[in-house]
């Protein structure tokens, strides 16, 4: 995924299903930085990494994994 990037966001801690955002950085530190409007506003946010699932809002019309899995 590159950056920035579109996404859909789920967070239980704030309440978020299906919000909608973009991720503009990954941090060492364990956190997204994120960019959600909220009202008539974007504003930059942190979310923990662990407690933050984000799901590509455009999806994916090839996959090309390089992953071989034998049966």
């Amino acid at each position: 995924m590159e950056l920035p990037a579109a996404v859909i966001i789920h967070n239980e801690l704030l309440g978020m299903k299906g919000k909608e955002g973009r991720l503009v950085a990954l941090h060492a530190t364990g956190y997204y930085e994120l960019i959600i409007n909220f009202g008539e506003s974007d504003h930059r946010v942190l979310m923990p990494i662990e407690a933050t699932v984000l799901i590509a809002a455009e999806a994916e019309h090839e996959w090309e994994s390089g992953v071989e899995l034998e049966p």
